[in-house]
């Protein structure tokens, strides 16, 4: 018997193997706390998932370090397409603010595809005096060295977008970093601290209801979304180029066979087009991702700019966990 046609035997041997996959639920693991912006995502995702799989899937919340133990938990699992990972932009984040990592996120994930993206707003204290951006910005220049800028934590959105607002604007702000968004808001709300920069899912309600005042959006188009309409891009304010988005993709440990990996691939696209995960997303202010980052080799080139992208901001800034 040649060599061809063993291979080929070998390859219908693993795909029949798999053909019944999945006979079980499967895990997404959440690196996050449940109740978060994350948690929300993972869950509509699952309920989106299931009919094109028909399975069940189970959330499992892994929280700590960043996101980095819930990512190392299903680096380490077993590469059957029964543990996947959703995680967020710390996936790109993490190589430069974690030195100590026990995974390569290069190197030990199979990658499926983006989810979706969350814009981000800049927001101040209700007392801030000025009234638009440019009135801000001048704000900005004649405070140096005296402003609070807040943040949920090391690695988290608010804590990225405003490194990197400072690295585009040139000046120095104290970054007050919280154990979570709800008490950075509940703060920037009272006056203690001056800015923040944060995600949409939570900052809407905020701006709605007139408890902050809103400056500009970190997009590079315009927010539709009612309370974020009238809102110029930082991009359009003089910050050329400034774009950033949280966004949320999927992973499976590395090996995972190529008859799951497709069969997690296609059921992610369909999910993604399902009426009801577009409605649950939309009131969270997130965009589902519709474009080639779908496929998991360009999900994967995504995230390599990322970390490209982020990597000089983080060490420039000095701001590490071991």
């Amino acid at each position: 018997m040649n060599k061809l046609l063993l291979a080929c035997l070998a390859a219908l041997g693993t795909t029949a193997a798999w053909a019944e996959y999945p006979e079980k639920p499967i895990t997404i693991v959440v690196p996050f706390a449940a109740g978060g912006p994350t948690d929300k995502v993972a869950r509509d995702l699952a309920e989106a998932l299931r009919k094109p799989l028909n399975a069940t899937l189970v959330i499992e919340n892994v929280g700590g370090a960043g996101g980095t133990l819930g990512a190392t938990k299903v680096a380490k699992a077993a590469p059957d397409g029964y543990t996947i990972l959703l995680h967020h932009i710390g996936m790109s984040t993490s190589p430069a603010l974690y030195r100590n990592m026990q995974y390569k996120t290069l190197d030990d994930f199979e990658y499926l595809g983006l989810v979706n993206e969350v814009p981000m707003t800049l927001i101040a204290k209700p007392s801030m005096a000025a009234s638009n951006y440019a009135e801000l910005s001048k704000w900005i220049a004649a405070n140096q060295g005296k402003i609070n800028l807040a943040n949920a934590g090391l690695g988290s959105a608010s804590h990225l977008c405003g490194l990197l607002f400072q690295s585009t604007l040139k000046v120095d702000m104290t970054t007050v970093p919280y154990k979570g968004t709800g008490p950075a808001m509940t703060d920037l709300i009272g006056g203690q601290v001056d800015l923040m920069c944060d995600q949409t899912t939570n900052t809407s309600s905020q701006i709605e209801s007139g408890k902050v005042k809103a400056y500009a959006v970190t997009t590079s188009k315009r927010l539709t979304a009612p309370a974020l309409a009238k809102l110029p891009t930082l991009d359009e304010m003089g910050l050329k180029g400034f774009n950033v988005s949280i966004w949320h993709g999927v992973y499976a440990p590395k090996g995972t066979p190529k008859p799951v990996l497709d069969k997690l691939n296609t059921a992610l696209k369909t999910a993604l087009k399902d009426a009801d995960f577009h409605k649950r997303q939309e009131a969270l202010g997130a965009v589902i991702v519709n474009d080639a980052r779908n496929n998991p080799a360009d999900h994967k080139k995504f995230v390599e700019a990322e970390i490209n992208k982020w990597g000089p901001v983080i060490k420039a800034a000095g701001q590490y966990a071991d």
